[in-house]
């Protein structure tokens, strides 16, 4: 993992959600010392998207030269080796099309050339030969000599307007959870905050636990009752998430067995109930190993957990408590 690469890969402004999380994950697998050489599988699997959809968003990088594909093979076998990419920010990365090549580089046919395999899936999105390689009969090259059959526009870019609108959608959601959190309009945040991972994070509490943005921002507000400062990152507001949703699930279930819910007094929702829930709560976020953040012990809830033994002096400057 390249610090520098991710960092770059973030201030990239006016992508698409997806294409940025393809160059986020791209610019992960990034090494500063030997380069950047990740198969189209494990890109995919990082992106959790299919390999025509990856092969799409690496085409529009490419042609926003944000990055650049060099493509090799082994002189032996004549297959295809895995693909480097060099991004936009690495020495040597063209910084014009040359009218020979279209890409920067100006190569030779031998070069521009190779055997597809079955491990790389490189090609797919290429303009050269479609010839197959040798343990691999068919290819799965396109070859736009055959290729004739055009999808009618209309569908794609109704998806595309479509697209637009739900990212429109959700800055307009994650800007109102940041400003629920009690951070500044025009503050800069913190670290854990700033990027598409942060977003991701997010999503996921709409996804799998099915909670709706009011909801979410609904929890958001309450958890600053109980902290006054605002949570270094998104990871540390799960916990309240997932009561949230079970609160939800429950109050479902009761409608549905034809029980009138009760609706949760303020002093009910609040996480945790009790000083020794709250002690042990916070105890067992000390005592592992996962992400802690800074703001999210304070003073009195340190006490409590040393009060009741469930924590040492040593392990909270551990884990930096003071």
């Amino acid at each position: 993992m390249s610090h520098k690469a991710t960092v770059w890969a973030i201030q990239q402004r006016g992508l698409k959600p997806a294409t940025k999380i393809v160059l986020w994950f791209l610019c992960d697998r990034h090494n500063p010392d030997f380069g950047c050489f990740p198969t189209q599988a494990r890109l995919a699997d990082d992106a959790e998207m299919s390999i025509s959809a990856l092969n799409e968003h690496l085409a529009k990088l490419q042609e926003l030269h944000l990055i650049h594909r060099v493509r090799a093979q082994d002189p032996h076998t004549h297959k295809r080796l895995a693909t480097r990419y060099i991004l936009g920010f690495e020495d040597g990365f063209p910084p014009e099309p040359t009218p020979e090549t279209g890409d920067g580089f100006a190569r030779t046919d031998e070069e521009q050339g190779g055997d597809p395999t079955p491990d790389s899936g490189h090609g797919a999105i290429s303009g050269f030969s479609a010839k197959p390689s040798p343990d691999f009969a068919q290819s799965h090259l396109r070859n736009p000599e055959i290729n004739l059959v055009r999808e009618p526009l209309s569908k794609p870019v109704k998806e595309e307007e479509d697209a637009q609108a739900r990212d429109s959608d959700f800055d307009r959601f994650f800007s109102e959870l940041l400003n629920a959190l009690g951070f500044a309009a025009n503050a800069t945040l913190p670290a854990w905050w700033q990027g598409w991972p942060a977003r991701l994070h997010v999503q996921r509490w709409r996804d799998n636990l099915g909670l709706s943005d009011d909801r979410i921002i609904e929890t958001a507000k309450e958890t600053r009752s109980d902290h006054p400062n605002p949570p270094d990152g998104p990871k540390a507001l799960d916990r309240f998430m997932e009561r949230a949703a079970q609160r939800d699930a429950t109050a479902s279930a009761a409608n549905a067995n034809g029980k009138k819910p009760k609706r949760p007094s303020k002093c009910e929702v609040k996480l945790p109930l009790s000083d020794d829930e709250k002690a042990a709560f916070y105890a067992k976020m000390v005592n592992s190993d996962g992400y802690l953040p800074q703001s999210v012990i304070s003073n009195t809830i340190r006490d409590a957990m040393l009060a009741r033994g469930l924590v040492t002096p040593e392990r909270l400057r551990q884990r930096g408590v003071r």
